[in-house]
């Protein structure tokens, strides 16, 4: 039993993270909706999202949640108009005087 005790504990490690009391709680009722211990929800939710983005970066493309490709989107459709010096720049770049 010692064996198996000791071998659990090798394969597995300790992650401390510090929270504001509401993104605690955050993860409190959302483990409670799982029906699932704090860890446990963070362990599932944290190490998926973590592979998934891994894969992401392997292939290189780029991973957006919904806000952020609202925010990407909405970006592209109205692009902030140059500087005097982005012109400038723009115009030496195309080998303009």
């Amino acid at each position: 039993m010692a064996k198996r005790a000791r071998t659990k504990a090798l394969s597995a490690s300790a992650l401390m993270v510090r929270l504001d009391p509401e993104s605690k709680q955050a993860l409190a009722a959302a483990a409670e909706l799982r029906h699932i211990s704090v860890s446990d929800y963070v362990r599932t939710v944290t190490v998926s999202q973590a592979r998934r983005e891994v894969v992401s970066a392997r292939e290189h493309t780029i991973l957006l949640s919904p806000d952020e490709q609202l925010v990407f989107w909405q970006a592209l459709q109205s692009p902030a108009k140059p500087t005097p010096a982005q012109r400038r720049l723009g115009a030496v770049m195309r080998g303009e005087p």
